[in-house]
């Protein structure tokens, strides 16, 4: 990454509200704009950029005020995540997911355990990755008396070598309880692998991970007191808070691809030659693409500041949620995530009609919207959010809390 960090950021006050920290989120947007394209390209290990989010103070954004945080919710850290993925998709989804990590203490968690990890986590501005892949089953925990021990392997753990401290998941040896704890990424028995080589998202160190013999207190297996797991419907809001991340993260990466199309369209797209247009402005047929494009997006955008809303009911009052407002809120988070999907991927292939033909140069890096889009709308089909909403809507069901619904 050629560009520097603005110093101001280190002697202006902390952004105090939510419009404060969005354009504290466009700041850093602004930065990471100038040569996505190139590190795109490069694929390098984005120690910088995550350096930047931390001396902006984005990392810290959930954590306790008290503590050095900023002290806002997840309707804020949406937004901070889409207005990020606006220039840098893999920026985007690293830092939400930093997010959802950082808020997995609280979710899982007893209060004790919780209220440590958020101070600790806001004082040294961890960054946080995690090993939590639900389809690879083979993490052993073992345990050895005051401690676990964690055995196996993850193919993906987004974060890795950028993070302070990984998430880990495994299964207690023996039963079929599952075990969360945090521990430092540079920990013994980690180790990070060189494997991410994909067509999109190509900065978010997603690769595989083997974990050989980690050991952790019991009092820190998340949720657990005197060895019992303490349940709580709660515990199951991870799947539709990630669910979230993962919308404003498609709708940031598509206003993005936007946003460079239209601004490539006014300064460099030439005219049709039988047009009978001077400039590709007046181009009913260009003007026609940006006006479908950009109405289907702000729908979308809308349903997902909705859906963010009712969910931040939710958190506001953990203790209090039952099964049912779980269940109608992922419904609600399907639906969106649904139509995030289809019109992130309209959207970020759709440019190219109104930009033409030279704007599919390399060099150009319009692509990269359509790749990072195209990559991490399969990380679960798209037909199962469909289908929770058709079942409750015709039948009344609520989906059942899974590891993706």
């Amino acid at each position: 990454m050629t560009t520097t960090t603005p110093a101001d950021w280190r002697t202006r006050p902390r952004p105090a509200d939510e419009e404060g920290w969005i354009r504290r989120a466009a700041e850093v947007a602004a930065v990471l704009a100038t040569d996505a394209a190139a590190r795109d390209r490069a694929g390098a290990t984005p120690y910088t950029e995550v350096e930047l989010l931390k001396e902006s103070g984005l990392v810290t954004l959930l954590g306790p005020a008290e503590h050095g945080g900023g002290g806002q919710n997840w309707v804020t850290a949406y937004r901070v995540v889409r207005e990020v993925s606006k220039a840098d998709g893999s920026i985007g989804q690293l830092l939400g997911y930093h997010y959802l990590w950082n808020w997995a203490a609280r979710l899982v968690g007893t209060r004790e355990q919780w209220e440590r990890v958020e101070a600790e986590a806001a004082r040294n501005r961890w960054f946080f990755g995690g090993a939590v892949n639900p389809r690879d089953n083979d993490v052993v925990v073992r345990d050895e008396g005051d401690t676990l021990v964690f055995t196996g392997r993850k193919t993906f753990s987004t974060g890795s070598k950028v993070s302070d401290v990984t998430v880990l998941e495994g299964v207690l040896e023996g039963t079929d309880r599952h075990v969360f704890a945090i521990v430092p990424s540079d920990g013994e028995g980690l180790t990070f692998h060189d494997d991410w080589d994909n067509i999109g998202q190509r900065l978010t160190e997603s690769g595989s991970v083997t974990i050989d013999g980690v050991r952790v207190p019991w009092p820190d297996a998340a949720g657990y007191v005197d060895k019992e797991f303490r349940p709580r419907v709660y515990n199951t809001l991870n799947v539709p808070t990630i669910q979230l991340v993962f919308v404003n993260l498609y709708l940031g990466i598509a206003a993005g691809a936007l946003e460079t199309a239209a601004a490539y369209t006014r300064t460099r797209t030439r005219p049709w030659l039988h047009g009978g247009y001077e400039k590709a402005v007046d181009e009913p047929y260009v003007v026609d693409v940006y006006g479908d494009l950009t109405a289907k997006l702000w729908a979308v955008e809308a349903l997902a500041d909705a859906v963010a809303a009712e969910g931040q009911r939710l958190h506001d009052d953990p203790d209090a949620v039952t099964e049912r407002a779980r269940g109608e809120f992922e419904v609600r988070v399907a639906a969106v995530k649904a139509r995030a999907t289809d019109v992130a991927l309209e959207v970020t292939s759709g440019i190219f009609e109104a930009t033409g033909a030279r704007s599919t140069a390399s060099a150009e890096g319009l692509d990269r919207f359509w790749r990072n889009v195209r990559t991490h709308t399969l990380h679960d089909p798209v037909a199962y959010k469909r289908r929770e909403v058709g079942r409750h809507v015709l039948t009344g069901e609520l989906p059942e809390p899974t590891w993706y619904s």
